[in-house]
């Protein structure tokens, strides 16, 4: 099965082992809150943001979809994209079509990625509260658009290209994309680089998973990336956690979620004894930790946990 080989291929390229604490040490808490969802069907949660109700609306990346998962746990599909021509066997990299990473303006408009791997469907897509799922700006069919933010005030969107090894930018209307840093740090090493990001004290902050890396580009000086973290193997996407720099993170081959403060050896948050299957995405409401488990490689039980976040340092 070809999703299963390029699954698969993550698995080794991202594999890897970090030196970390153990969770107890981490203030860790075991998960309160679990949602599961169906492999078979593509149900593949790869990104997350949150709603002001306590909803998460996640992208299932296999299954072509975005949906809100309530707090109660039922789960509502708002939008299933188009399948491209071919299958999305030309996907670079993974071979098969992909929703990506989600973002959310004030008024509830979702943007986000796909990534099918023909130049008609690639690109940045927006659902409105109540319509339908449009693309407003085409990005290149030989790219992976993974990570994505809003600057809602400056009008703009942010998102790495995990293949191409950039960031790019887009009008938040729609529009043309420019490519705003192709730094070196962002590129890939065989597999895929440039990956989760957000925007936090005047820089981007972006994931680099086959160099295991966390940077940061100031806004004002975008070719200019300086290395936070290392040692990072597999590293997806992240949050901060409101203590400075202090990120939590999600390794994905390594199966665990650990909390960066740079200049300092990772901690361990979670593991797969805590339920993890792969884990791609984190996200914080509060004291409340949300983290998106893909199963890319355990291929069962793709999941949501809801725990405690630990205490911030």
């Amino acid at each position: 099965m070809k999703l299963r080989r390029s699954l698969s291929m993550l698995a080794l390229a991202a594999a890897g082992v970090v030196a970390v604490a153990s969770p107890a040490s981490a203030g860790a808490v075991p998960p309160r809150a679990e949602v599961h969802f169906d492999y078979a069907k593509g149900q593949l949660p790869e990104n997350v943001v949150l709603e002001p109700d306590g909803a998460a609306v996640v992208t299932f990346a296999a299954a072509r979809q975005v949906a809100r998962v309530r707090p109660d746990g039922t789960v509502r599909v708002l939008a299933t994209l188009p399948s491209p021509s071919d299958g999305g066997v030309h996907t670079p990299v993974l071979g098969f079509a992909l929703t990506t990473g989600i973002t959310r303006a004030h008024d509830g408009t979702l943007y986000f990625l796909y990534a099918s791997g023909t130049a008609d469907l690639t690109g940045v897509w927006r659902l409105r509260p109540g319509g339908t799922p449009q693309r407003i700006t085409a990005l290149p069919a030989g790219g992976l658009p993974n990570g994505l933010v809003l600057d809602e005030r400056g009008g703009r969107l942010y998102l790495t290209d995990s293949v191409l090894g950039t960031i790019v930018t887009v009008p938040v209307g729609g529009g043309a994309a420019r490519t705003w840093s192709s730094a070196p740090e962002l590129a890939r090493v065989g597999f895929l680089g440039a990956n989760g990001l957000k925007l936090h004290d005047g820089a981007l902050w972006a994931t680099n998973l086959d160099k295991g890396t966390l940077l940061r580009l100031p806004l004002r000086s975008p070719g200019t990336a300086e290395v936070k973290a290392t040692g990072l193997a597999g590293i997806d996407d992240f949050e901060f956690t409101g203590a400075g720099d202090e990120v939590i993170a999600a390794l994905d081959a390594p199966n665990t979620v650990v909390r960066v403060r740079p200049g300092h050896a990772p901690t361990t948050v979670l593991t797969g004894a805590d339920g993890l299957q792969n884990p791609t995405s984190v996200a914080l409401r509060g004291t409340t930790l949300y983290v998106l488990s893909a199963a890319y490689t355990t291929a069962k039980d793709p999941n949501l946990l809801l725990t405690r976040a630990p205490r911030r340092s």
